[in-house]
């Protein structure tokens, strides 16, 4: 028997191996595996059985890894598709499927001593009272961890051995699962009551996973009547986009649908944006399946879990004791069998985008392994992103509106405020706006919580000389460092480059002492907010308090109970967080990433603001949002403050058709980068030169890079632009130049790409990079 097998590393072909008699029948399809490659040992998954190979003299297996297969056939099925689509080597799609704890050699179960009470072989002995007392500990619990009993009872290990030599407790090694929410305590919750609305967004969804078991049984008893063909035709389109506006209860329709796959026997997985949003989102769902008749583990995969907690998690899910699976991106890949029900929320978030290979997007990924596993498929969002409301305009997905909140509660107040008039009437421009400043003492004299958004962390965003004009700039990025005051240090967000704040410009010719910082970031809010409201308590969430795993929950847990009276925060605190006593949210420059070079920046900016502003009047008391722009009359800003996501589609998508911008067209961006600029560009050139002979121009006369590839009509629907200068021509000391690809057969030109890449050849210090459909343009 042969098996063949995808190693670990990038040669992007998969090699024959015997399976040795020893082995026969412990290896199938998605078995990790040890194999002979060279001298080396190499891990690898087997990806196919076959009884016989094109190549002679076959080497062994060495072992298989594990006792169950680890990467389902439907898991590998899916990893095929984003080598093909994304661009990528088969055996990195495979390696992301499976968290490197799972995947290493050795199994990553801790082992742990546990101490059991035995039953005592005749009359029970008299024990010293401080024997007695660990005794009666042990026979409360009947079971009980070593370390946690010598806790308990004050005591120390001797003592329990003690009572081992007198046959009454056995202290043995067990396995002992790393549970990240084992020392939560939640209270089992109940279904809540919907409203129309939310009634027949359920009932629609609920339909469609039925409809999954009424067309599977139609196609196994083959009784194609035309009834039962009407009957699946009905339900081709199993994606829906669930458009409901802040605060509507979306979440309570994923719970009740989740207990719909429960009922059928089915599992599901549940896709958040943010670490920050999984404490509150598992809390309410390990609440709902706690107990009862549809009690099940809740897993969660995200990368602040250790190594262990992500190992047991994983097994927990491939061991079928874990029906529901919640976490970021990766999480799709969990092997949920059989998979009933995937449920993407804030299905518009770029963070579900993976930025190094493979590139893959979460929500895409989660839309092809609904197809492939006749899964139903939910997409949340109060904002949705442009390709998904397009696509329920095509019919390929089918619009779920929740166009009213929940309890009659309204919409929170949005006031736009002017910030050239405040900065005009200041000589400067403030921080906080009058307006704004009138509102927050509000709340604190009636107890209400606020919430102050800011999308950029330090202290000021640069340091600049007003004499000079000398700015401090990044040696590896072509960006300013940000000042952070508490570290003292200038700081680059990019490549994390620290620098020592100089006393004195410093350049040679000028040497001003009267340096000074510009911008503002959430630190300067934090310490503004001290010097104006001293008997606030006030706390900030941004990457640089939040480092520990626990820092999210414990902030939000403050935050929910009332020790907080100001949260401030980037954009980790901008979405699907649900505080009933936040009736003020203050967005300090809500068009600072207006006027970035990315054709999606009003689109952010309009998502943005809406979800801010959403977190406001959640409550018995209505909202109120103020949100202060130097640009207060942009399309994006206007159509937010009417929470118009309608409008703002439609102005949008004009500019979209115009210049065939997604989700007109689809976009891949290529990215050559290298430490030496004029390769870089050399290289670029050179590949557009090769792009354009062979895809746009196939029977050219230039077409001496490589032969023409028979494209046939499509090449008219390309839009070949650039090179150019990367936006940030500059990160991490490589110098970046782009090629975008627009097209409407994304599939097809990822396929021809892949020959193209594959054949190309480039100077050693200069890479390629392909993005198929990029989120960020930077």
């Amino acid at each position: 028997m042969i098996a063949r097998v995808s190693l670990e590393i990038a040669l992007r072909k998969e090699f024959d191996y015997l399976i040795p008699p020893g082995l026969a029948g412990q290896i199938d399809v998605g078995s990790r595996v040890q194999v002979p490659f060279g001298p080396r040992k190499i891990l690898g998954c087997v990806t196919a059985l076959a009884e016989e190979s094109a190549h002679a003299n076959l080497k062994p297996i060495l072992k298989v890894i594990g006792t169950q297969t680890l990467v389902t056939p439907k898991v590998l099925k899916l990893a095929r598709w984003i080598a093909d689509y994304y661009c990528c080597a088969p055996e990195t799609a495979l390696k992301s499927v499976l968290p490197e704890a799972v995947r290493q050699e050795e199994s990553g179960w801790r082992e742990r001593l546990f101490v059991r009470a035995l039953p005592p072989a005749g009359d029970f002995p008299k024990l010293p009272k401080r024997q007695q007392e660990v005794w009666n500990i042990i026979e409360e619990r009947r079971e009980i961890l070593l370390q946690e009993l010598v806790e308990l009872a004050e005591t120390t290990a001797a003592t329990v051995r003690k009572l081992e030599d007198r046959g009454l407790v056995e202290v043995a090694p067990q396995i002992s699962e790393r549970d990240p929410y084992a020392r939560e305590h939640i209270l089992p919750s109940q279904p809540l009551a919907l409203n129309p609305a939310q009634e027949k967004a359920l009932q629609q969804i609920t339909e469609a996973m039925d409809a999954k078991r009424d067309a599977c049984s139609v196609m196994r008893e083959k009784t194609a009547t035309t009834e039962g063909a009407s009957r699946i035709t009905h339900h081709a389109s199993r994606t829906f986009l669930l458009h409901g506006v802040t605060g509507s209860g979306k979440t309570e329709v994923y719970l009740q649908a989740l207990a719909h796959a429960l009922e059928k026997g089915q599992g599901a997985i549940v896709l958040v944006p943010e670490i920050s949003l999984t404490p509150q989102t598992v809390e309410r769902f390990k609440a709902r399946f706690s107990s009862g008749k549809l009690q099940t583990l809740v897993a969660v995969l995200h990368s602040h879990l250790s190594a262990g907690e992500r190992h047991d998690e994983w097994h927990k899910i491939r061991q079928g004791r874990a029906r529901i699976v919640i976490g970021a991106r990766s999480a799709i890949f969990a092997p949920v069998e059989p998979l009933g029900l995937i449920i993407v929320d804030e299905e518009h978030e770029h963070t579900y985008k993976q930025e190094e290979a493979p590139r893959y997007h979460a929500r895409d990924v989660a839309i092809m392994r609904g197809q492939m596993e006749s899964a139903v498929v939910v997409l949340g969002s109060a904002t949705p992103s442009m390709e998904s409301y397009y696509n329920c305009k095509s019919g390929k997905y089918t619009l779920l509106e929740l166009p009213e909140r929940v309890d009659d509660q309204k919409m929170p107040h949005v006031r736009v405020v002017d910030m050239r008039q405040a900065a005009y009437k200041e000589k400067g421009p403030p921080i906080f706006s009058p307006q704004l400043k009138e509102a927050i003492a509000q709340r604190l004299e009636r107890q209400e919580q606020t919430i102050l958004f800011l999308n950029r962390r330090g202290y000021s965003t640069s340091l600049q000389c007003p004499k000079c004009g000398y700015v401090a700039q990044c040696p590896n990025c072509s960006l300013p460092l940000t000042y952070h005051r508490i570290d003292q240090k200038l700081s680059c967000h990019i490549c994390g480059h620290n620098a020592k704040v100089p006393t004195a410009c410093p350049e040679p010719k000028c040497k001003n002492p009267a340096i000074r910082f510009a911008g503002t970031g959430t630190q300067k809010i934090e310490e503004t907010l001290a010097k104006l409201f001293p008997q606030a308590r006030v706390k900030r969430m941004d990457a640089d308090t939040m480092k520990r795993k626990d820092d999210y929950r414990k902030v939000l847990g403050d935050f929910r109970t009332g020790k907080i009276d100001i949260l401030v925060g980037t954009q980790m605190i901008a979405k699907g967080l649900h505080f009933p006593n936040v009736t003020l949210v203050g967005i300090i420059y809500a068009d600072l990433a207006l006027h970035q070079p990315d054709f999606r920046a009003g689109e952010r900016t309009f998502q943005l603001l809406t979800q801010v502003a959403g977190r406001a009047g959640r409550g018995d008391v209505e909202g109120e949002v103020f949100v202060q722009a130097f640009a207060p009359f942009h399309p994006a800003i206007q159509y937010a403050r009417r929470h118009d996501f309608t409008g703002f589609y439609e102005q949008e998508i004009e500019f979209r058709e115009q210049l065939k911008y997604p989700p007109i067209s689809r976009v891949a961006l290529l990215t050559l980068k290298g430490r030496n600029e004029d390769k870089v560009k050399f290289s670029a050139d050179h590949l557009k030169r090769v792009l354009e002979s062979r895809i746009q121009s196939p029977k050219s006369k230039a077409a001496q890079t490589g032969p023409p590839l028979d494209l046939g009509p499509w090449t008219l629907d390309l839009i070949i632009a650039g090179p150019a200068p990367a936006p940030l021509l500059k990160a991490e000391t490589f110098y970046r130049y782009q090629i975008m690809l627009r097209t409407r057969a994304m599939s097809r030109l990822s396929q021809i790409l892949a020959k193209i890449v594959g054949t190309l050849t480039l100077p050693e210090d200069v890479t390629l990079a392909v993005d198929i459909d990029p989120v960020n343009l930077g």
